[in-house]
């Protein structure tokens, strides 16, 4: 038996008793058997009934993530195959597993793998190990991700911040089989993007927004378009190949809007039906309100805002200004879809800074839609942190006198 042991303060189980995966360093009373970073523990209450099994975290303000419920399930190879054979097995329900595709595979906390991020490319994958658990068993990580979906090679994109809060370096590189190549193509839903996986933000792609970019196909037809935090312009050319006159991207980085260019030549778009410019995105529509410039439809997919509940209220005031900039630069009756990917965001404080954010413009405006992330992005039922990315598609009046407000 696992004489590794953390016992918690007692009336700190309830969250574990509803099945949340995570223990906080406060809720820790007791640990016995000097257990490392990474190393598998068992979790008892104050009464010594136990829990669950989870990876020990010491140097982490989180310092336990449940792998298991289950006091008869060992944490081993077996257990890893047996999970990503699981997320292999949804994805292709989802109908996620074309060839020439990608999707995310490993989803952390609701792919059962807490901090392991897996993003498919076609034949190959590019991992994340954010977690001391993950870190103590890449190895046989890495076999099962080779077992159950053959993958011609493995690239690692440790290169986050979030892993010096385990007290874990930051590593990239080529983990097993062949080099990728750079870029790798994929395809979504008709339209074909290079991705770079050596230096691209996160893994390289966001397949989080695949639904988004099918809701927009639907929408851009015959629009002007302003594609805010473009990043290599995935919205753009869903929107061009869908019929949109033209689009703006506004992106802070070069070689980003240099990917974008590259995936629209790529899908046949002529270079008169898109501009990039390269510049803080605020600056760049706050010169367009100036201006006088606007469009049919305003995508604003900012980064993370907010990246801890310190950050909150600065974060919320920042992604009001970035809504309320977009709802001045819409035509009447123009489209604005604005997103929020910050997991302490709730939808309905989003809708309320949306709303403040009409309001501010002296814009009236109702909601069409309501995007939130891809379903290879799953929502685990018992940790709503796992539901993390907020979209609103809004309308706003065409004139006063057929006002919503």
């Amino acid at each position: 038996m696992n004489d590794k042991i953390v016992k918690l303060q007692a009336g700190r189980e309830k969250s574990l008793l509803r099945r949340h995966s995570w223990i906080f360093s406060g809720a820790v009373a007791e640990v016995e058997g000097g257990p490392p970073a990474g190393e598998t523990v068992r979790i008892l209450d104050a009464r010594n009934r136990f829990l669950a099994t989870a990876a020990w975290s010491p140097a982490s303000q989180l310092a336990a993530r449940v792998w298991s419920f289950d006091p008869g399930e060992t944490v081993d190879a077996a257990f890893f195959l047996r999970r990503i054979g699981a997320a292999a097995e949804l994805r292709r329900f989802l109908g996620l597993d074309a060839p020439r595709g990608g999707c995310r595979l490993g989803h952390s906390e609701a792919g059962g793998i807490p901090g392991l991020i897996v993003d498919r490319y076609g034949e190959f994958l590019s991992v994340q190990f954010l977690s001391a658990g993950v870190e103590r068993f890449r190895e046989e990580i890495l076999n099962a991700l080779e077992q159950v979906t053959g993958a011609r090679g493995i690239y690692e994109r440790s290169d986050v911040s979030v892993r010096a809060k385990e007290g874990l370096p930051e590593r990239t590189g080529l983990l097993r089989g062949a080099e990728p190549p750079n870029p790798v193509i994929i395809e979504e839903e008709g339209c074909r993007y290079a991705v770079d996986l050596r230096h691209g933000q996160k893994t390289g792609f966001y397949f989080d927004q695949r639904i988004s970019r099918r809701v927009l196909a639907g929408f851009a037809p015959e629009k002007r378009i302003l594609n805010a935090f473009s990043y290599t312009g995935a919205f753009a050319v869903a929107a061009l190949r869908a019929g949109a006159q033209h689009v703006v991207n506004v992106d802070s980085s070069q070689p980003a809007l240099r990917q974008a260019a590259h995936n629209l030549e790529m899908n046949g778009i002529a270079p008169d039906r898109y501009e990039n410019r390269c510049q803080d995105v605020f600056e760049a529509l706050r010169g367009f309100r100036a201006e006088g410039r606007r469009f049919d439809l305003v995508i604003l997919d900012p980064p993370k805002f907010i990246e801890s509940q310190r950050a909150l209220v600065r974060g919320c005031r920042a992604y009001q200004d970035i809504a309320r900039l977009g709802f001045q630069l819409l035509n009447p009756g123009g489209v604005l879809f604005n997103f929020s990917c910050s997991g302490l965001m709730t939808p309905e404080l989003f809708q309320k800074i949306t709303a403040d954010a009409a309001c501010e413009a002296g814009v009236g405006a109702v909601v069409l839609r309501r995007l939130e992330q891809a379903p290879d992005h799953p929502t685990a039922l018992a940790v709503p942190e796992s539901f993390y990315l907020k979209g609103l598609v809004s309308r706003v009046a065409v004139d006063r006198q057929h006002s919503y407000l």
